[in-house]
């Protein structure tokens, strides 16, 4: 599964093919697929959903930050807290910590992510690990993802047509493509993490 945020349905809809045209579903779903892998890379994020929890080990050294009420430790979006576990430690030797409490506040009934998770103390020192096991993702793609992801599909299967980066009409002339979109760029920006973009 590639986990494409937009449907080829829509896709064909807004470049105005017939729905029973089945004649460039391919390039149409590469162009899909790619599209939402650069709005994954240009944003240093991905909005799909984990199906099952998954296990990540993240080092509390460099990803802690000291609130008024305790200690945040920054983890990988989280989109859903059906079946997260926080266990400390190392190697074989792994301990459950049940106090804690998930950063921003109402994150997911706001459609965001769990981006860090807060507890009273710290989270270890020295070699000792945080294992993290969680549904990772967003709870549901951003209209702003799929609104993306439908724009520069629809400029990547166009770009077929001007494979040097050069497009034009009677009307216009000729007229050379930008890198990148500003469209495209304004509906993502927001979603970008800090270091990325």
């Amino acid at each position: 599964m590639a986990h494409e945020y937009a449907d080829l349905g829509t896709a064909k809809l807004q470049l105005g093919l017939d729905d029973d045209d089945d004649s460039r579903d391919v390039l149409l779903q590469q162009a899909l697929t790619t599209a939402s892998r650069s709005v994954d890379k240009a944003t240093g994020r991905r909005f799909w959903l984990d199906a099952e929890p998954v296990q990540r080990v993240y080092r509390p050294q460099g990803r802690t930050v000291i609130e008024d009420d305790g200690t945040a430790l920054l983890v990988d979006d989280i989109g859903s807290t059906s079946g997260l576990l926080i266990e400390t430690g190392s190697g074989a030797s792994w301990s459950v910590t049940a106090s804690w409490e998930t950063l921003p506040d109402n994150a997911l009934v706001l459609g965001r992510p769990v981006t860090a998770l807060l507890r009273s103390g710290g989270w270890g020192t020295g070699s000792s690990r945080v294992r993290v096991t969680a549904r990772y993702g967003w709870p549901a793609v951003p209209d702003e993802i799929v609104q993306a992801t439908l724009l520069q599909a629809n400029r990547l299967f166009k770009r077929k047509d001007s494979p040097e980066g050069i497009t034009g009409s009677a009307e216009w002339g000729v007229v050379r493509l930008s890198r990148r979109d500003p469209d495209v760029w304004n509906l993502i920006e927001p979603y970008v993490l800090p270091g990325f973009g």
